[in-house]
């Protein structure tokens, strides 16, 4: 394999790994705004199934209590909808997915602007040359 054909197939390999990065940093973007949605919305609980009347519940992290499981005490409905536990986890999930995509990213980068480096140092000695 000549060293043309050689540097275009590691532009690509560096072009895919690049994207491989980006998909994994929009996983997990899409991980934080779910995170997000579930510590910021306001949500319903039903009391019984198919309630015509659900209870509406303030946000997990935006309450005027003093805390989002003060209700917890006084049998209230939205006690164990929406538990932190879930909420951390989705955000302990998107930390791995971040770091990879960000390694994926800054390496097929780096692999494609050193290839383009090496290209126009070859130009440049080719001409210095002639």
């Amino acid at each position: 394999m000549r060293s043309r054909e050689y540097d275009l197939d590691f532009r690509d390999r560096a072009g895919r790994t690049r994207a491989w990065g980006i998909g994994l940093l929009a996983v997990a973007g899409l991980l934080w705004t779910w995170c997000a949605l579930l510590l910021l919305t306001p949500y319903e609980v039903d009391r019984e199934p198919d309630d015509q009347y659900p209870v509406e519940c303030e946000s997990r992290l935006l309450t005027g209590r003093g805390t989002a499981n003060e209700g917890l005490g006084h049998g209230d409905y939205c006690q164990n909808e929406r538990d932190w536990p879930e909420a951390v986890a989705v955000l302990g999930l998107s930390l791995p997915v971040s770091v990879a995509g960000a390694v994926l990213f800054t390496s097929g980068s780096v692999g494609q602007r050193m290839s383009a480096h090496a290209e126009a140092m070859r130009e440049l000695d080719r001409i210095a040359d002639e």
